[in-house]
């Protein structure tokens, strides 16, 4: 019989989290005139948008968006973004993605940015979970939730309303 899911975040507090991943991310770059926020396809490029419309509203930095293609089945395939990377060469970059699970799909879109000189990386997540895999962290987080390995997270932005549920 399959459990029923569980809200963690709703709509409410997932905006409080993403006001204060915001706050955190201008606090660590307030010396910088430039920010790429690159968020991995599907639910960490709309987390980045979301990222870009607060700290819009907290500072004067230019936000640039950049979307991240990762095969999350294959991370080795070669990975894709939306915007060349001489555009990002020499900037901050945060690499933005919904949950942080096992690791896998951060650590190769870090390995992706490493190969282009930054003047930093830093990743966000708004759930950040404990069965990491590989030795990524999360600089910027929402929530950071014990699960069992049998539970998934699921995020869901919609203009319905937004929710992370664990099922």
């Amino acid at each position: 019989m399959d459990k029923p899911a569980t809200i963690i975040l709703n709509q409410t507090q997932i905006n409080h989290r993403i006001r204060r991943i915001a706050y955190q991310i201008y606090e660590s770059n307030v010396n910088e005139s430039e920010i790429i926020l690159a968020g991995i396809l599907k639910n960490g490029f709309e987390l980045a948008q979301r990222l870009k419309e607060e700290l819009q509203k907290i500072s004067d930095l230019r936000i640039t968006l950049c979307k991240v293609k990762i095969n999350k089945k294959r991370p080795l395939d070669p990975i894709e973004t939306s915007i060349p990377s001489k555009e990002y060469e020499g900037k901050s970059l945060v690499l933005v993605d919904d949950v942080l699970h096992s690791g896998t799909t951060l650590i190769y879109g870090v390995r992706h940015f490493l190969g282009v000189p930054l003047k930093q990386i830093k990743t966000a997540v708004l759930v950040n979970r404990s069965h990491k895999k590989y030795p990524v962290k999360a600089d910027f987080k929402g929530i950071s939730l014990s699960t069992s390995l049998n539970e998934r997270v699921k995020v869901r932005f919609s203009e319905t309303g937004d929710s992370a549920m664990l099922v």
